[in-house]
C-alpha cells in the first residue's frame, strides 16, 4: 500500500520583521525544525514519498546559505522528496531554484518538479503529475493539463498543486492561482496534494490542503501538521491522518473586562500560557486601579513565560473609583484637577474618563516609584 507524507507552505527564510529581536530569529528557526520533523515523520512511518505542494521558500532572495542549509535538512528522510514552486518561490527564468541547482547543494533524493509533466516512480507504485507555478499569480488552472496527461498503468496517479480551489473563498472573491475543485475526477487522480492556504483542510476525500507545518499567523484554521496519506490501490479512497508538527502554537484571545470575575478570568487565561505559546492577546472595557494592578502583574509574569505575547489595550480604560482617587491623597492644584474631571466623567463629557484615568495612573506610578 503506497503510503505519502504531505506537506505544504514551509515558507523558509521568513524574517518575521514586526516581532522583536529577541522573538523574530525564534519563529524563523522553527521553520527548519518542522523540516527536521518531517524528515523523522517520513522515517517512521516509512513514506513512500514526501509530497511538498509549493512555497517551500518564503521569498526568491532567501540566502545562499539558507538555500543549503534546507537541502541538508532533506538528509534526514532518504526517500523521496517530491517539490514544487508556489507563489512565494515561483519558477521563474531566474530563480530560487536555479539558485539551488548553481550552488549543486540538491541531494539526489529531492526532485525539483518544475515543469507540468509526468513523473514516474514505478518501482514505489505511483506517478506523480505536478502543476508548479511558473509565475507569482496566474488566472489559468494549471492543473488542467493533468485530464489528458498518460500515466503507466496501475501506477497512483498523484497530483501536486499550489493555489485557491475555487468556491472556497467568500463569495466574490476572485482569487490568482485557481483549481478546479473537480480535478480530481476529471484527471483520476487518486490524491491531490494542495499547498497556499495555511490550515488544514480537506476539499474532499481525494484532495487536501495539508496547510503550514509551523504556524505563521493569527487566525485558527488548524495550522501546525502534515498528512499521512494511505492509498490501498487506484481507484481506492485515500485514508488521511494529520501529524502534528508545528513547535509554536499561535493563538488570539479578546477579553471585555468590566468586573473583578474579568479579572479572575484573565489571570486564570495568562497563567495557562506556556514556552511554546504566540499569543495576540486583545483587553477592552474598564477596571478600577486595584483590578488594572492585578491585570498588569498578571501579563508581567506571562510575558516572561511566553514564546511571545503580543498584549493591545488601546481599549481598555482605567476607570478609578472615589476609594481610588481618596488614596491618591493629591492636594492643591492637583487635587482640584481630579476632582473636576471626576465631575465631568460623572456628567459624560468626552475625554474627560481619559484625562482621569492617565492623570490618576501617573500619580499612582509616581507614588510607586517614590
Amino acid at each position: 500500500m503506497p503510503r505519502f507524507l504531505h506537506t505544504a507552505d514551509w515558507q523558509i527564510g521568513r524574517q518575521f520583521s514586526t516581532f522583536d529581536a529577541d522573538t523574530a530569529p525564534l519563529l524563523a528557526e522553527a521553520r527548519f525544525a518542522a523540516v527536521e520533523r518531517l524528515a523523522q515523520l517520513a522515517t517512521e512511518y516509512a513514506v513512500d514519498a514526501v509530497l511538498v505542494a509549493g512555497d517551500v521558500f518564503d521569498a526568491q532572495t532567501v540566502s545562499d546559505k539558507t538555500i543549503r542549509r534546507l537541502f541538508q535538512l532533506l538528509a534526514g528522510f532518504a526517500g523521496p522528496w517530491l517539490l514544487i514552486p508556489g507563489n512565494h518561490d515561483a519558477a521563474l527564468a531566474e530563480s530560487v531554484w536555479t539558485r539551488a541547482e548553481r550552488l549543486q547543494c540538491v541531494p539526489a533524493n529531492a526532485h525539483l518538479l518544475l515543469a507540468p509533466e509526468v513523473r514516474s516512480f514505478a518501482e514505489r507504485g505511483f506517478a506523480v503529475l505536478p502543476a508548479p507555478l511558473r509565475q507569482r499569480h496566474t488566472y489559468d488552472d494549471t492543473t488542467a493539463w493533468m485530464d489528458t496527461a498518460d500515466t503507466p498503468a496501475g501506477l497512483l496517479r498523484i497530483g501536486l498543486a499550489h493555489g485557491s480551489v475555487q468556491g472556497l473563498l467568500h463569495d466574490g472573491i476572485d482569487s490568482p492561482n485557481p483549481i478546479a475543485p473537480t480535478r480530481c475526477d476529471t484527471a483520476r487522480l487518486d490524491w491531490l496534494a494542495l499547498g497556499d492556504w495555511h490550515g488544514l483542510k480537506q476539499v474532499q476525500p481525494r484532495m487536501a490542503y495539508s496547510g503550514t507545518p509551523e504556524p505563521d499567523r493569527f487566525p485558527n484554521n488548524e495550522p501546525g501538521y502534515a498528512l499521512l496519506v494511505d492509498i490501498a490501490a487506484p481507484g481506492a479512497e485515500p485514508q488521511v491522518t494529520p501529524l502534528p508538527v508545528a513547535r509554536y502554537r499561535w493563538r488570539k484571545e479578546a477579553l471585555a473586562l468590566q468586573l473583578a470575575s474579568d479579572v479572575d478570568a484573565a489571570e486564570a487565561l495568562l497563567a495557562a500560557v506556556q514556552p511554546h505559546d504566540v499569543l495576540q492577546l486583545t483587553l477592552s472595557g474598564q477596571l478600577d486601579w486595584a483590578g488594572y494592578q492585578r491585570l498588569q502583574a498578571a501579563v508581567g509574569v506571562a510575558e516572561a513565560r511566553a514564546r511571545c505575547l503580543i498584549v493591545e489595550q488601546g481599549a481598555l480604560r482605567m476607570a478609578p473609583t472615589d476609594d481610588d482617587l481618596a488614596a491618591l491623597h493629591a492636594d492643591g492644584y492637583v487635587g482640584e484637577l481630579l476632582a473636576e474631571l471626576r465631575q465631568q466623567s460623572a456628567a459624560g463629557q468626552d475625554g474627560a474618563q481619559d484625562a482621569l484615568a492617565l492623570l490618576a495612573t501617573a500619580l499612582w506610578q509616581q507614588g510607586a516609584a517614590a
